[in-house]
């Protein structure tokens, strides 16, 4: 992969080679605190390409990728990755530089609720993992249920431990996503949905938030709606528009 401001250039700078990421604070810590070595690709595509990094999933992604908050946002048009790997705390790909030059934040917005205590604990926790592609709908419900709790304050112990115990029966990016929502990281259509709900302004950010993804977003919001039944009993039901 070659990231460079000068192409025609005959000798390009070391400068010139590095692809400047964004990043949230836990990935960057991610990152520098996994051992160097090469990492195991585990998906490539032309918007992002995914790779392990000590137990999780981390993502390469390009402009056009869904911002997932356990990725390296750049604004690369497309994303090709033949390996990877860790040298001094910092990713390369294909023996460039990944530099994360800008951090991100992931958080969900705060949230006012009525109740005082979580939600029953959701059916999805027994079902983690089940469904198709790299992010089973089941999982993506379950993250938008801990997300809104993480955004009203409330901890979830029970599910937080479930989702420990049970993340090696999904892919290693569902975990890690799951793992994110634990910590109330989302992405950012998430995180503009819950800020706008009340307003004028959150039909439409449903709508973006459901197109997310084969199944993503509407599962994100399946979750969310579950858990706000319970939390603040004015949110509009599961699987309302």
């Amino acid at each position: 992969m070659r990231f460079s401001h000068h192409p025609s250039a005959a000798a390009a700078t070391t400068v010139d080679r590095v692809i400047p990421v964004s990043a949230s604070p836990r990935v960057h810590s991610w990152l520098r605190s996994a051992p160097d070595g090469p990492l195991r690709v585990l998906h490539r595509g032309a918007d992002a390409a995914y790779v392990e990094v000590a137990g999780r999933c981390v993502g390469l992604l390009g402009r056009h990728a869904v911002a997932v908050p356990c990725g390296l946002r750049s604004e690369l048009a497309r994303v090709e990755v033949g390996g990877a790997a860790l040298v001094g705390g910092r990713l390369h790909v294909d023996g460039e530089p990944v530099l994360v030059g800008r951090l991100v934040d992931v958080r969900v917005p705060q949230l006012r609720v009525t109740a005082t205590g979580p939600a029953p604990t959701p059916d999805e926790v027994r079902t983690i993992g089940r469904g198709d592609g790299l992010t089973p709908y089941d999982d993506d419900v379950l993250c938008g249920w801990l997300a809104v709790h993480r955004a009203a304050g409330l901890a979830t112990p029970e599910v937080d431990e479930a989702v420990r115990t049970g993340s090696h029966r999904t892919t290693l990016l569902s975990a890690t996503l799951l793992e994110c929502a634990t910590h109330g990281e989302v992405l950012p259509q998430f995180a503009t949905w819950l800020a706008a709900r009340g307003s004028d302004e959150e039909a439409e950010a449903a709508a973006r938030l459901s197109a997310v993804g084969h199944s993503s977003g509407r599962g994100l919001l399946a979750g969310a709606r579950l858990a706000l039944t319970h939390l603040d009993p004015s949110a509009p039901a599961r699987g309302a528009a």
